[in-house]
């Protein structure tokens, strides 16, 4: 190994060339979180949201034939972000146990996936106001002998890691086996393969396996307490701010709702999304 020497005003003076030649560098740096008056939210981008997100999480966030992203949280959040200010949005695959780092150490600037807000996951990222509540799923075949919860018991059990699914499932199916997965698409695959019993996962997506495939619900468990919302990092409150007040607009004008009719027709509406002229018991989903 060659040892080089330096001379410490050598050094010195590399090191402030280093510096102002990535200060020239504009956007070779993520922006400021507190903004500036070209970038109010502090968009890694000005003018463009980067958004971290899922290709398979039917009807949330999911790439149709063409490669472009749609489904509930897509267009929701399209809507919230024009009342923003902001038009280009860039949604972006990734895999779930990693979404919510990438955008806590500013690879985008949002998540968007239906994501449960959490104690756990607030020390990692912040979120915006909750948009979605609804219901876990335990899906599996008409064969497997599991009719409810209880029949989980030394039976292997698919869950998508790092998903709310996960963690309800490590602190209340304590008597199954948990195989993890890095998305639902494979967990499923595992189910009709035989390799694991059952899937959990999200109501809504558990609808389309099952008629997709053929499969069945076993429990339908509801889920109020940790109700979705976009993630963001820490200290961007302007961005956040904008965020709220986008989603307060959707739900109040009727937006929130027409695109839930669109993406869950016949499903339990949470009460709470809806204008308040509007709001009713929210009842439970019918088998």
């Amino acid at each position: 190994m060659i040892k080089l020497n330096f001379r410490p005003a050598a050094v010195a003076a590399a090191a402030l060339a280093a510096v102002l030649a990535l200060s020239a560098c504009g956007g070779s740096t993520p922006a400021s979180s507190t903004g500036s008056q070209e970038n109010p939210y502090g968009l890694i981008q000005p003018g463009t949201i980067r958004v971290a997100s899922l290709g398979d999480s039917k009807p949330y966030t999911f790439a149709d034939a063409q490669g472009n992203f749609t489904g509930f949280d897509v267009e929701l959040f399209k809507d919230v972000a024009h009342r923003a200010g902001v038009d280009n949005v860039v949604f972006t695959g990734q895999d779930f146990s990693g979404l919510l780092a990438a955008v806590a150490n500013g690879q985008f600037d949002v998540g968007v996936a239906a994501i449960g807000i959490t104690d756990k996951r607030k020390e990692t990222v912040d979120f915006s106001e909750g948009y979605l509540a609804g219901y876990l799923t335990v899906i599996t075949t008409k064969t497997s002998g599991i009719k409810d919860v209880n029949g989980l018991s030394g039976k292997r059990l698919g869950v998508v890691q790092g998903t709310l699914q996960e963690a309800y499932a490590v602190k209340n199916f304590t008597s199954a086996n948990l195989v993890r997965f890095p998305d639902n698409n494979t967990a499923i695959a595992a189910v009709n393969s035989g390799t694991v019993d059952a899937h959990f996962l999200d109501y809504e997506a558990a609808k389309a396996y099952e008629k997709q495939h053929g499969l069945v619900s076993a429990a339908d468990i509801p889920s109020f307490d940790a109700p979705a919302g976009f993630a963001l990092a820490k200290g961007k409150t302007a961005f956040k701010d904008a965020l709220n007040k986008g989603l307060a607009a959707a739900m109040d004008d009727g937006t929130w709702k027409k695109l839930y009719q669109k993406w869950f027709p016949g499903s339990p509406m949470p009460e709470q999304y809806l204008p308040k002229a509007e709001q009713k018991a929210t009842p439970t989903p019918s088998k």
